[in-house]
Order: structure tokens, then C-alpha cells, then sequence
């Protein structure tokens, strides 16, 4: 089992930003797709980015250019840096890490309980 702890949500004005983390409880942590993904009340689940085990990032059009995903397999702790923050950016946002194949992931997969991020105008 992997445990995935999301911290680093919060409240911040329009144009600001935040750093999430995800620490993950497990000793194969460097071998995992990680992936960000977001939820806003009403709405669907949509996948942020992902950064592969081998460190590839891909991110969804709407944050290109104002989110950063990273990672320290030494901590294993994944990262999301958000600037330029929107008030549309309002969301709960989950952490996975897991094994994939394109859109494709095998299990296991694990996910995080989320944390909170509200941007206000």
C-alpha cells in the first residue's frame, strides 16, 4: 500500500500563488506516474498534468505556462506550483500515483484525500 497525503490548499486572491505537495508513505515512489488532478463542485474531474517516473510532464491547456509539477524522490514528495492563480482555478485537488500506459492505469493506483484550493477575484 501507498499512502498519498495532499497538503499546501488554502485561500488566495487572483493573480496569486501556491505550492501543493504530496508525500507519499511507500519505499517504490520513484517508480510511479504521478499525476495532479482537480474537482470543482458541479463538475467533472480533470486531470491537471502528470510528470513520469522518468520525469516527463505534460499539463492540460488551461494551466500551460502557470503550473509546474515537480518531484523529490529523496523526500518522496510530488509538487504543484501555481501562479497566476484564477478564480476558475477553485477546486479540490487530488494527487495519483500509479503505472500507465497513455490514458490507461493499472492497477494499483493510488489517490489522495485532496486538499483545498479557493482563488478569490
Amino acid at each position: 500500500q501507498v499512502q498519498l497525503v495532499e497538503s499546501g490548499g488554502g485561500l488566495v486572491q487572483a493573480g496569486g500563488s501556491l505550492r501543493l505537495s504530496c508525500a507519499a508513505a511507500g519505499s517504490i515512489f520513484s517508480t510511479y506516474d504521478m499525476a495532479w488532478y482537480r474537482q470543482a463542485p458541479g463538475k467533472q474531474r480533470e486531470l491537471v498534468g502528470i510528470m513520469a517516473s522518468g520525469g516527463d510532464t505534460n499539463y492540460a491547456d488551461f494551466v500551460k505556462g502557470r503550473f509546474t509539477i515537480s518531484r523529490d524522490n529523496a523526500k518522496n514528495t510530488v509538487y504543484l506550483q501555481m501562479n497566476s492563480l484564477e478564480p476558475e482555478d477553485t477546486a479540490a485537488y487530488y494527487c495519483r500515483a500509479g503505472r500507465r500506459s497513455g490514458t490507461l492505469w493499472y492497477s494499483p493506483t493510488y489517490w489522495g484525500r485532496g486538499t483545498q484550493v479557493t482563488v478569490s477575484s
